[in-house]
């Protein structure tokens, strides 16, 4: 159901609209760590370093993907709060022809590249074989990723944060049930666990377009819809490409630590990845938070109440304050329990380190939220270049601590690499965000 967040209480409105997306993302990481709990118990430890060897790497793609069309869906929420809705149809029509040729583009190069980047990285090469199968089946399906999450954008565009989540239920119930089946009863090893994954998401992307067609006429596209509109396709990447060279940008930085991390082995490789999918699982709300933002902002920009951008942000850091202690106390209390999900107990030495990766990223969940709700704030007022350059800064002060911490810190020297990139970059999108409001009251200023 379409939602007009340009009227309301806008707490409310943030907390109810982000909730059936968390519940998403939830589901989402709970497959993903599904994934990991599969392949360290019934592949081994080994196998568990080789998909988390990737993390980086399909983090750099995929996360293109995801702010490709996080930055599509911001012109499609401001011209649903504008009430323009043919414009709204054409900006649909453009999304989907321009992510029809990106996907292929993006699909060839990550996959001609995957070998180079794992050997650029340190794999151990103990472990490059998994690694590259794993990849190399996750880009062939990369298609089905592009349109599902596509879809599901365009659906909170219009403020309808439910149905994108009765689409990933879905979409989660099949991924784990082949990722049994691929592989206890199947014996197919890591290529199951993506051939799975890209199979649960291609299922969903059809499901969620027959539901779109089924329940929103509003979004039914007409032969006009799909005539080029070169202006409307320059709008769309004017702000999609930098959304999603932000996410690229950060995944380098994370590639970095990534190889600095490959070099102490694979166990520590291991530590680390089942660390950071507990961090992500345990940080969801803070992400979702942040995607709320993007189309609250959206839609008030289009109709032209920018004193509720305001009051929207306001309730926002409100939010992220509680949300960010909760999941301090998550890992504090139950730590040790999460870890052992994933890890078998005998493995002490890789329950020890993600233990210590946990303890210690966990002071730093404020910031990490400050850069989603400012991040996604400027975006949703129709930035993509703020976004982009507060992913440089991220990327520059995390491969400065890789470089540099380790040496005189070991392993924590590793951990500290991303608090102080969230650090840096949130007081550059704090700064952004108060010049873009000046900016745009003096516009309005001007216009009355």
């Amino acid at each position: 159901m379409q939602q007009d967040m340009t009227r309301g209480n806008p707490l409310r409105l943030i907390f109810f609209f982000m909730l059936p997306i968390l519940g998403g993302n939830l589901f989402q990481q709970f497959y993903t760590m599904v994934d990991t709990f599969v392949v360290g118990r019934f592949i081994g430890v080994h196998a568990l370093a080789a998909v988390g060897s990737t993390g980086p790497i399909t983090f750099f793609v995929l996360g293109f993907v995801i702010g490709l069309n996080a930055g599509f869906s911001v012109i499609i929420s401001q011209k649903f709060g504008a009430k323009d809705e043919r414009s709204m149809r054409k900006a649909v029509a453009m999304s989907i022809l321009s992510a029809l040729f990106l996907s292929i583009l993006v699909s060839f190069l990550a996959i001609v590249s995957v070998k180079p980047l794992l050997e650029v990285l340190n794999t151990p090469q103990n472990i490059i074989k998994d690694a590259q199968d794993y990849l190399v089946i996750l880009y062939l399906g990369i298609v089905a990723t592009i349109y599902y999450n596509l879809l599901a954008s365009i659906l909170r565009a219009l403020g309808d944060s439910r149905s994108p989540l009765y689409f990933l239920l879905i979409a989660s119930v099949l991924n784990i049930v082949g990722d049994l089946v691929s592989v206890i009863i199947l014996d197919m090893g890591v290529k199951g666990v993506a051939l799975a994954t890209i199979s649960s998401q291609g299922i969903s992307a059809l499901l969620c377009l027959f539901y779109i067609y089924k329940r929103y006429p509003i979004l039914h596209l007409k032969r006009e819809d799909w005539s080029i509109d070169w202006p409307m396709i320059g709008r769309l990447l004017r702000i999609g490409l930098p959304s999603a060279l932000q996410f690229s940008v950060c995944a380098i930085g994370v590639m970095i630590v990534q190889a600095v991390i490959n070099t102490f082995g694979s166990d520590t490789v291991a530590a680390y990845s089942v660390g950071t999918r507990i961090e992500q699982l345990v940080t969801q709300p803070l992400m979702t938070l942040g995607l709320a933002m993007a189309t609250y902002s959206a839609q008030n920009l289009g109709g032209g109440y920018l004193p509720r951008i305001s009051q929207g942000l306001k309730s926002a850091l409100m939010l992220n304050v509680i949300f960010s202690l909760a999941a301090f106390l998550l890992v504090f209390f139950a730590g040790d329990f999460l870890a052992m999900l994933f890890i078998d107990a005998s493995q002490s030495h890789v329950i020890e380190q993600t233990n210590q990766y946990l303890s210690l990223i966990s002071y730093f969940f404020i910031p990490l939220g400050l850069i989603f709700v400012f991040r996604n704030t400027c975006q949703g007022l129709g930035s993509g270049l703020i976004p982009m350059l507060s992913s440089i800064q991220e990327l520059l002060f995390r491969a400065l601590a890789a470089f540099t911490l380790p040496g005189l810190l070991g392993y924590r020297g590793i951990i500290l690499s991303s608090p102080l990139a969230w650090i840096a970059a949130a007081i550059l999108l704090i700064f952004a965000y108060r010049i873009q409001m000046r900016h745009f009251r003096s516009i309005m200023k001007q216009a009355a």
